[in-house]
């Protein structure tokens, strides 16, 4: 925008010094001429009298050097016996223009070598007497120059003068739009003291006012969305309290061993809650360097966690690729929550008895982590992965694979749902391995496809 309007002013300006300046440029190149010109008639003027007085040729020559016009000066006299005219001074006109002027009994110009010549006629008894003035081109464009290179000097200055005032214009104009577009890209990087400065043009500066208005709405919703978190999350510590009590007193059994186990993580997750919701983080960053666990591991506990569960449904299930350790750039608390929610999805969505199986991939840049089952399938697989539609049946919140989903483009990957194999629905984990997000069109797009194929055809 400051560019666009130094341009606009820059063209305006030149146009109207241009519109200017050419007219006035003529007319002082006409206004020369015609004081070259008059000076010549005053200088013609000085010999009329004289001519009215006498015509002896040595007096009108003392007359013609008196006047001033040195050799510029020509006195043509007619002979009165038809004889040619006779010359006194220096004779620049040619014949023919001379006895024009006499014909035509009024004063005019004609072009000779090296400037032009002003003929001045003079009526007298003996006949018409034409005084001859010459007037050389350098008196007639004498200042021309000069009174140009003004008007190029100013009309510069007035271009210049406006591209400057513009570029004040513009920078005023700018500077508050690019702090506001300097403050929406730290607000959206999460940086929530943003603010932009209430500064600039009217619009502009009400701009910046609804921006620290949004801002402060922002900050104050996401503080009311922490405080629900944390009162939400501490209203279940009171049923976890009742269920631990009840898990203590089941025995020595497998059975009892893993319900403690669950109900401990559960409080464990809750506290995770309460503390992320307090202190404002969010609960899954991108791991740094050297962090990060070990998927297969995590792959097999939580198999093993969910296996008994299966095993009293009459549930078959598999674990494949999990055999090698699996080095991924995510959080163990994120990937466990992550594998229960889709596990947690299979036994509460499909019926008992249904097969299910974890698969994991391991790549050069990805691991692939699928979760599929033999049930019913997803008939909408957009409609389930928009955070907090669910599939409409209860407890279903829809959140499940939001939490999939947020784990896997942490790493630059992403979530699909599709067919599996076993007749059922597929939840396949794109994880990238060196944080880098693939293109999601084009050359780039097939590459990464090709990629995948040979994943999971291993």
């Amino acid at each position: 925008m400051r560019w666009a309007l130094v341009r606009v002013c820059l063209a305006v300006t030149t146009m109207v010094v241009i519109a200017f300046a050419v007219p006035l440029g003529l007319v002082i190149k006409e206004m020369a001429r015609d004081r070259a010109f008059s000076n010549a008639e005053r200088q013609a003027a000085v010999v009329v009298p004289a001519l009215s007085i006498t015509t002896d040729r040595e007096q009108l020559e003392r007359v013609v050097a008196s006047a001033g016009a040195g050799d510029g000066m020509a006195v043509h006299l007619p002979a009165g016996d038809g004889t040619p005219v006779l010359d006194l001074g220096r004779r620049r006109a040619t014949t023919g223009d001379i006895e024009a002027v006499r014909r035509m009994g009024r004063a005019s110009t004609a072009e000779v070598p090296g400037g032009s010549v002003l003929l001045q006629p003079v009526a007298l008894s003996l006949g018409t007497v034409v005084v001859e003035v010459y007037v050389p081109e350098s008196e007639v464009s004498n200042g021309v120059g000069t009174a140009w290179a003004v008007l190029a000097g100013v009309g510069a200055a007035l271009v210049v003068g406006s591209v400057a005032v513009a570029d004040r214009l513009g920078v005023r104009m700018v500077r508050p739009a690019q702090r506001l577009v300097e403050g929406a890209h730290e607000l959206g990087e999460g940086k929530l003291g943003a603010r932009v400065p209430e500064e600039g043009p009217t619009e502009l500066r009400l701009a910046a006012v609804a921006f620290n208005a949004m801002a402060d709405q922002v900050v104050h919703l996401l503080a009311n969305e922490r405080e629900l978190a944390a009162d939400l999350s501490h209203r279940l510590r009171t049923p976890l309290t009742v269920l631990r009590l009840n898990a203590a007193s089941l025995g020595d059994t497998p059975a009892a061993d893993q319900t403690r186990a669950a109900v401990a993580q559960l409080e464990r997750e809750v506290d995770t809650i309460i503390r992320t919701a307090r202190e404002a983080k969010p609960q899954t960053a991108a791991a740094g360097p050297g962090a990060g666990c070990d998927a297969a591991e995590v792959v097999r506990e939580r198999m093993e966690f969910w296996s008994a569960l299966a095993e009293d449904e009459g549930r078959k299930w598999r674990v494949a690729g999990a055999e090698r350790p699996v080095r991924i750039p995510v959080a163990r608390a994120d990937l466990v929550a992550a594998l229960d929610a889709l596990l947690g999805n299979v036994f509460r969505h499909t019926p008992q008895g249904t097969a299910f199986a974890v698969d994991v991939h391991n790549g050069e840049d990805a691991v692939i982590v699928l979760v599929s089952d033999a049930g019913p399938g997803i008939p909408d697989p957009e409609a389930a992965m928009a955070r907090g539609q669910g599939s409409g049946s209860d407890g279903s919140t829809g959140l499940g694979l939001d939490i999939v989903r947020r784990l896997a483009e942490s790493t630059g990957g992403d979530v699909r749902v599709g067919s599996s194999v076993l007749g059922g629905a597929e939840v396949r984990i794109w994880i990238q391995l060196d944080g880098r997000r693939r293109t999601p069109a084009g050359r780039g797009h097939r590459g990464s496809v090709r990629r995948r194929r040979r994943l999971l055809t291993r």
